[in-house]
């Protein structure tokens, strides 16, 4: 079984990174016999859409497994079409998560864990700008809420350049909310359609 651990160096004693689109490295690792490959994560440092990149790169390197901290909706959708398990909640050493995987320590997602661009640190452009726009910590929640509708703008997986040029604001009301929501659902869909396609593609190569 091959399985994926997101960490924070490339080897099998790199603590285990709690981000997937914007983690600092992929771990490969063969559960029967613990051999490894390290893989620095290209997406980190994407302006927008690091969840899907990082995801397709997972997707194609054959992955039976993907071990992270948290992962986001539009990732989940990605690796879960593409027929990966996801296990979250993973803490430790790359080897350590493994093992916890292999014991039956670690459950398997059936949705995402975190709203999208729930990851991005300061130091990363929209998210960073947002957060610090709002001057204190409510503020900072609110952005990563409404970063949540930048990632979603996109149209095409391999374009992540292509986003709305603002999020919605933060719903007040719930007929908002589910107004929203319905449109994010909508644009997910769209996603995961270009998605499977690109994955397709990839296949027939």
């Amino acid at each position: 079984m091959k399985i994926c651990v997101t960490a924070t160096a490339g080897n099998l004693n790199a603590q285990v990174d709690p981000r997937f689109g914007r983690c600092q490295y992929f771990v490969f690792v063969d559960s029967d016999t613990m051999a490894f490959e390290a893989m620095a994560n290209e997406a980190i440092a994407a302006p927008g859409g690091a969840g899907i990149q990082a995801a397709q790169t997972v997707v194609n390197k054959g992955v039976d497994v993907l071990i992270s901290g948290n992962i986001g909706p539009n990732a989940f959708q990605v690796l879960s079409a593409a027929g990966v398990k996801i296990a979250t909640g993973a803490y430790g050493t790359v080897q350590e998560a493994v093992e916890m995987y292999k014991t039956g320590r670690l459950s398997e997602a059936g949705i995402s864990t975190v709203a999208t661009h729930a990851g991005m640190g300061a130091g990363v452009g929209a998210g960073g700008g947002m957060g610090m726009g709002g001057g204190r910590g409510g503020g900072r929640g609110r952005g990563m809420g409404m970063g949540r509708g930048m990632g979603l703008g996109m149209q095409q997986p391999m374009q992540p350049q292509a986003q709305a040029p603002q999020a919605p604001i933060a719903p007040k009301t719930k007929e908002e909310e589910i107004e929203q929501l319905s449109s994010m659902a909508s644009r997910l869909e769209k996603d995961l359609e270009e998605v499977k396609k690109r994955i397709e593609e990839l296949k027939k190569r």
